[in-house]
């Protein structure tokens, strides 16, 4: 099956950012809509962005909005987040996912991935 690859994951400053990466095996990456989302000890895991097949759309929790940007590159089987201006509530374990359900449109519901990255931690300090 599909497996992701997360990197980029660290301790930042209020402030400050920080660029997450996800590589994904095979070779059907731009047939998937693919998402990022984040958990903190004892709570639900929590949607942050999606991205459809060629980038075109996007969508994002309102959170986020005006300071993350996910965005794809196809000829590297790599999906981004660009986390700008982050702030302590940012802090937590952040996973890429996958679904070969949806091409596209971006979605927010989780139960429609069907692959997962293993997590990387964000620390944001103040």
């Amino acid at each position: 099956q599909v497996q992701l690859v997360e990197s980029g994951g660290g301790l930042q400053q209020a402030g400050g950012s920080l660029r997450l990466s996800c590589l994904a095996s095979g070779r059907t990456f731009s047939s998937y809509v693919m998402g990022w989302f984040r958990q903190v000890p004892g709570k639900e895991r929590e949607f942050v962005a999606s991205v459809n097949w060629n980038g075109g759309s996007t969508i994002y929790v309102d959170s986020v909005k005006g300071r993350f940007t996910v965005s794809r590159d196809n000829a590297k089987n790599t999906v981004y987040l660009q986390m700008n201006s982050l702030k302590p509530e940012d802090t937590a374990v952040y996973y890429c996912a996958a679904t070969d359900q949806y091409r596209l449109r971006p979605t927010t519901l989780m139960s429609v991935y069907n692959y997962w990255g293993q997590g990387t931690q964000v620390t944001v300090s103040s």
